[in-house]
């Protein structure tokens, strides 16, 4: 067998290999991220128990949230309703504050060392402290002061209702341990509403399996950012080609929690089952929404070197292999061509041209 037809056979055995490895498997499943649920808030500490919610001077009106849309230099009144549920008077913090999106993606609120600057900043109550007897419910008024040079879209935070208490911990120590209860506020500023998503980084990671037709895990990071000035939402797909785009595996919409303005959210998506194939990319589509309308598609794409290392070294061994018979073959054969040919007569110049032997 020659070297040319050798490496012509390992070379399809290799291509047939990667052939039967590309047949795409079923999409891999991933998880939604839960948005909080729209409740009114209520929450325990030692013998206190307590609700905080959007109310009115005459009691609750069923809202959950507090939503507004008003214009720069707008001012108006409303209340927040908080009820005592223990069995003795508790006394209130009652104040302002700003949100953010978590790094987990949960709608948060400043901690209460962090001095509001947005929305929080524009709310006043009538004095921080309230005491309200068990079992009854205080509607308090609030006033919410929006700048007039305040910027257009989104501004959200919340009117919190807080417990301090002081605790000793196992080793003696004497903490104040303050909880809080909010209600939610989402304040639109009237003005240019400008929606944008964009895809800051995509990082693609794959575990290299030694049975190319076991598959691998790959493992795609993208990071988002809320570049506009009003809250987005959506969801996020991600799609495995190989080489000449041929689709692999796609996950599962995600859905994408609330993300506020400026906010970043990370997500991270693990697809088991995908073969080597020299070269995988990763494409990230996500479809953005906001309280508008839906966004244009954001699309991202990375790529990760997969070598089928034992293919590469079945070939590799099987070239070598070839190599080294055809090398014995062509050393066997010299010694053979010239025993055949034997020695020249004595005597015979073997010149065509030479004078005959006297």
């Amino acid at each position: 067998m020659s070297l040319r037809t050798t490496l012509s056979r390992a070379s399809a055995v290799l291509a047939a290999a990667l052939l039967v490895a590309t047949a795409p498997p079923a999409p891999a499943p991933a998880a939604p991220t839960p948005s909080p649920s729209p409740t009114a808030a209520a929450g325990q500490t030692g013998a206190a128990r307590w609700a905080v919610q959007p109310s009115s001077a005459k009691g609750p009106t069923g809202r959950n949230y507090f939503i507004y849309d008003l214009a720069p230099g707008s001012t108006l009144t409303d209340h927040v309703g908080i009820t005592n549920l223990g069995d003795r008077p508790v006394t209130f913090d009652v104040y302002g504050t700003d949100a953010y999106t978590s790094t987990d993606g949960a709608f948060a609120l400043l901690p209460a060392d962090r001095r509001a600057t947005d929305v929080g900043s524009w709310i006043r109550v009538e004095r921080r402290e309230w005491t309200i007897p068990a079992g009854r419910r205080v509607d308090i008024p609030f006033r919410l002061t929006v700048p007039a040079n305040a910027t257009p879209g989104d501004h959200t935070g919340g009117v919190i209702g807080a417990v301090a208490r002081v605790r000793t911990t196992a080793d003696g120590q004497r903490v104040l341990v303050d909880q809080r209860l909010a209600a939610r506020v989402y304040l639109r500023v009237t003005g240019p509403v400008r929606p944008a998503v964009t895809v800051e980084t995509v990082d693609v990671s794959y575990d290299n399996p030694v049975n190319p037709f076991g598959g691998g895990d790959l493992v795609v990071r993208y990071r988002l950012r809320n570049d506009g000035n009003v809250r987005v939402g959506g969801s996020g797909t991600v799609t495995v080609r190989a080489p000449f785009g041929r689709e692999q595996a796609r996950t599962s919409p995600t859905d994408l929690p609330e993300l506020l303005p400026g906010a970043t959210f990370t997500v991270t998506e693990r697809i088991t089952g995908v073969p080597p194939l020299l070269r995988l990319t990763a494409e990230v589509d996500i479809a953005a929404t906001s309280t508008d309308t839906a966004l244009p598609p954001v699309v991202r794409t990375a790529g990760v070197w997969a070598p089928p290392w034992l293919l590469l070294a079945l070939l590799a061994g099987a070239a070598g292999w070839a190599g080294l018979r055809w090398w014995r073959r062509r050393v066997a054969a010299g010694p053979a061509a010239a025993a055949t040919a034997g020695p020249a007569p004595t005597g015979v110049d073997p010149r065509p041209d030479a004078p005959p032997a006297r």
